[in-house]
């Protein structure tokens, strides 16, 4: 495997090896100060994000691409609540209630049905592994805005589309961003693990 990876980056530009390997770096960042409930969460994924939308478009990965915009944009409306003071305390981990449960069921099936649009705005034939980008991107949509609002489902929801994610992206040969979705479902398992701790005190 790892010979495959040096081949396969021979023909690759240094600088678009660099971009990879910040959004690797910084994507590891900010999945463990999230784990931390650190607000440093934000701003390292705001940079993996935003080089990740490159990254997506290069290869054609429009679902890909579109979920890192939300993750940018949603990073900013996180990076707000988690710093936000109201009756002088700041937000706190928690689980949802029906209606958050209601809301993320509904934000999963409009990601899904916009991701569809998007590969048909591009003209792009889907294919297995797009259905299950879709699938992921719906996940992923859900579990950003559940981190947000500090929700301890957010990990449930990382670990099933992180592992997901190795088989996709081994799948795409793009083994270094595997590699990462490898790690990050061993920290959203840590995480979710903290977290639960966390709401037994």
């Amino acid at each position: 495997m790892f010979e495959t990876i040096i081949n396969q980056y021979k023909s690759i530009p240094n600088w678009q090896i660099s971009i990879e390997i910040i959004v690797f770096i910084f994507g590891i960042l900010s999945v463990y100060f999230a784990k931390k409930e650190n607000i440093l969460v934000y701003p390292t994924g705001i940079i993996a994000t935003i080089f990740s939308i490159y990254i997506m478009y290069h290869a054609k990965y429009f679902a890909d691409m579109s979920i890192n915009i939300y993750y940018s944009v949603m990073s900013i409306y996180g990076w707000y609540e988690w710093k936000k003071v109201t009756n002088g305390e700041t937000l706190s981990i928690s689980r949802t209630n029906t209606k958050e449960k209601c809301i993320g069921v509904i934000l999963f099936i409009i990601t899904a049905i916009v991701c569809v649009f998007i590969y048909q705005f591009f003209d792009y034939k889907l294919q297995i592994n797009n259905y299950l980008d879709i699938f992921t991107t719906a996940i992923f949509f859900t579990a950003m805005w559940y981190m947000a609002r500090k929700k301890i489902e957010n990990w449930t929801l990382w670990i099933i589309g992180d592992a997901i994610c190795v088989y996709i992206f081994f799948d795409r040969q793009l083994y270094i961003i595997a590699i990462q979705y490898i790690i990050f479902t061993i920290l959203a398992i840590s995480a979710y693990l903290e977290w639960k701790k966390y709401l037994a005190k």
